[in-house]
């Protein structure tokens, strides 16, 4: 493995591990979890923004859901199954999160004027993995996705979709990745639906991609066993491609599962079924981002955002209300008052991949500054509460930067 393999650096980082009592699990450390749930609230913001409404369904559902959903005949050889030994009959652990989105929407009689309804959710879910196949981040039997679905009617096909790719360009331009290159997934050989339904749906998301402004190559028999879809593909650093995002349009899972709506001719309708995911597994996506950075996240996203470090020990009380000030910011900040020189501090924090070192000395204190060197190099000594100003728009999250 190289320097940047993700799996150095959350070593060398200290933001996870994996051991082989948990094949394919990920042990996150407190920087990694930090850096996990600043990467989900992100999205979480984007996606309510978006017009979606989060929802939380079960990781363990009976077997016979996924049956009637299709899911066990194509998944069940990757699904984790046990018996409820008191109810007699197969349980499974969920591998998406999308027919429990259905039961959601089915649990009353919905309008056509209610729609779209839009769910979104950070679905864990688990797959029986290869061994052979597992890779870190990468690659898990456990992990979470982002899962998003709308229930609408065809005429609202064209705006979803481009809805969904609008979100998806700002997401991934604050990310890193402003360009990205699009693929249609067309009908596989083994499918849910008819030829005539297929034709429908890949009709249906090639024209409304198109309206998106998106231009896509076709990948042959590539969809899900539902429908078809678009996958979108990030290039990093190192010019390597990874798949990301998917919208994917159903027909057939409304069906399956018996969703439906009341028209406005008073009669009951299947809805359209659109998947959604930004990032696809959030733990795959934290691996490119590290690798992508090669572990110098942006400030936003950083576990850490700022090290203050003393010049000496006459500068704790001070460094302290430094760390307050920071912390009433909600700025995460790591107080370095160890009684070395500050050139050993300036070192350890550049090793942990902190972008931000702020100086604390007896200046500083007689003037009320703080001295902050930014990860370039550029440095500035600036008024505490200036300072703490300065930081702190610095460090918020692209869209809340520009008033989102």
């Amino acid at each position: 493995m190289n320097d940047i393999d993700h799996r150095v650096l959350g070593n060398k980082l200290d933001l996870f591990h994996q051991q082989e009592e948990g094949a394919g699990m990920v042990f996150w450390h407190p920087r990694g979890w930090e850096l996990y749930r600043v990467l989900e609230d992100y999205i979480r913001a984007r996606m309510r923004r978006a017009g979606f409404r989060e929802i939380r369904t079960p990781q363990l559902l009976a077997r016979s859901l996924w049956e009637k959903s299709g899911h066990w005949e194509k998944f069940g050889a990757a699904m984790y199954s046990l018996a409820d030994a008191e109810e007699g009959r197969a349980l499974c652990l969920k591998p998406m999160s999308c027919p429990c989105h259905v039961q959601v929407f089915n649990q009353r009689v919905r309008s056509y004027r209610e729609l779209p309804v839009r769910y979104s959710e950070f679905g864990a879910c688990h797959r029986d993995e290869p061994s052979g196949s597992l890779e870190g981040l990468k690659r898990t039997r456990a992990f979470v996705q982002d899962d998003a679905h709308v229930f609408c009617t065809e005429a609202h096909i064209e705006a979803e979709v481009g809805r969904f790719c609008s979100l998806l360009r700002a997401v991934y331009a604050d990310l890193g990745f402003p360009d990205f290159k699009v693929a249609l997934a067309t009908r596989p050989a083994m499918r849910a639906g008819n030829d005539q339904t297929w034709d429908r749906a890949e009709e249906a998301l090639a024209n409304a991609a198109r309206a998106a402004g998106l231009e896509f190559d076709l990948l042959e028999g590539e969809g899900a066993f539902y429908g078809p879809k678009l996958e979108f593909h990030l290039t990093d650093s190192r010019e390597r491609s990874w798949q990301c995002g998917t919208i994917q349009l159903d027909f057939v899972l409304p069906d399956r599962l018996d969703a439906e709506f009341v028209n406005e001719r008073n009669e009951r309708e299947r809805p359209v079924m659109i998947h959604h995911a930004v990032l696809g597994s959030m733990e795959r996506f934290i691996a490119m981002l590290l690798e992508h950075h090669e572990g110098w996240l942006p400030v936003w996203l950083a576990p850490e955002q700022v090290v203050v470090a003393t010049i000496s020990d006459a500068n704790a009380a001070y460094a302290q209300e430094v760390m307050q000030a920071l912390d009433d910011a909600g700025i995460r900040a790591l107080l370095d008052g160890r009684p070395e020189r500050l050139e050993k501090k300036i070192v350890d924090a550049r090793e942990k991949q902190v972008p931000i070192f702020v100086a604390v000395g007896s200046r500083d204190e007689r003037d009320r500054t703080i001295s902050i060197r930014m990860r370039d190099g550029q440095q500035s000594t600036l008024a505490l509460a200036e300072g703490v100003e300065h930081l702190r728009v610095g460090a918020l999250p692209p869209p809340l930067r520009s008033g989102f």
